[in-house]
């Protein structure tokens, strides 16, 4: 199965400097976004560690174990280089003022024959396009997130709220932290979608999924979602990694580990 990569990030509307980061490294199937905050520069600094820190030491570490490493093999070595970036930028924003409070989501995505390991804290995003449908395959770890899951608003209620960007779980914020990490297959023709909530604040699902449908390549579909979040205020940074899955998967042994369909 082979997979097709695409990525772009923008400043936006309103922001003058950009805290959104992307790493990719395509010959192992690593995808990394992120989206920093804190003060001046800070958040810029945030998301740039965690996407080259953690591709670096991923990647390096998927070229060594190859195609024998197991589904769980691979968790393993994403929480460890998770946990290793985060105590980095904790590091880092301890012994510098000026990085005072820096921290980023973040969305890390291991692209394996048939399998897709995807993990996130906070509240960028992954999605998959399959058959022309979208459907959002992480769950924001924000305050909103968790009103919605106790009643107190409704999916659409929660367009309108004020709260937003209060996210519930980050990267460096703390000493230990914890990536939520779940197992897909993949099919032929899957597009999966990595973004930051520039994008995903500015439309609904259903105007993503709109201008996924109108465009064929990766980069027409990638620059057309930035330039909708723009011309829907662009009032945030905006990152978008778009992935393509193509071929036959390899015939692989079950694994333990549940698949989310």
């Amino acid at each position: 199965m082979d997979f097709e990569f695409f990525s772009h990030t923008d400043t936006g509307r309103v922001r003058t400097n950009n805290e959104d980061s992307i790493a990719l490294d395509e010959s192992c199937g690593v995808a990394v976004l992120a989206d920093g905050m804190g003060g001046y520069a800070a958040g810029e600094v945030a998301s740039g560690m965690a996407c080259d820190f953690i591709k670096s030491e991923l990647g390096r570490w998927l070229h060594e174990a190859s195609s024998n490493a197991s589904d769980g093999d691979v968790k393993r070595a994403m929480d460890i280089c998770v946990d290793n970036a985060n105590r980095a930028i904790f590091g880092a924003a301890n012994s510098n003022p000026t990085y005072a409070g820096m921290g980023t989501t973040l969305v890390l995505a291991v692209f394996r024959s048939g399998r897709l390991l995807m993990g996130h804290i906070g509240d960028s995003r992954g999605y998959r396009w399959r058959d022309g449908q979208l459907q959002q395959i992480t769950k924001d770890h924000s305050l909103l997130q968790e009103q919605i899951d106790a009643g107190i608003l409704t999916p659409e209620q929660a367009q309108y709220a004020a709260n937003k960007n209060l996210v519930t779980r980050a990267l460096g914020v703390e000493d230990l932290v914890l990536m939520e990490t779940h197992l897909h297959d993949i099919q032929s023709g899957d597009i999966y979608l990595m973004c930051s909530d520039g994008l995903s604040d500015m439309l609904r699902d259903q105007q993503i999924a709109d201008v996924m449908s109108a465009h064929t390549s990766l980069p027409e579909m990638g620059q057309a979602l930035v330039a909708a979040a723009n011309e829907a205020g662009g009032r945030d940074n905006i990152a978008v990694v778009l992935v393509r899955a193509q071929g036959v998967a390899e015939p692989t042994p079950r694994s333990w580990w549940p698949f989310k369909r």
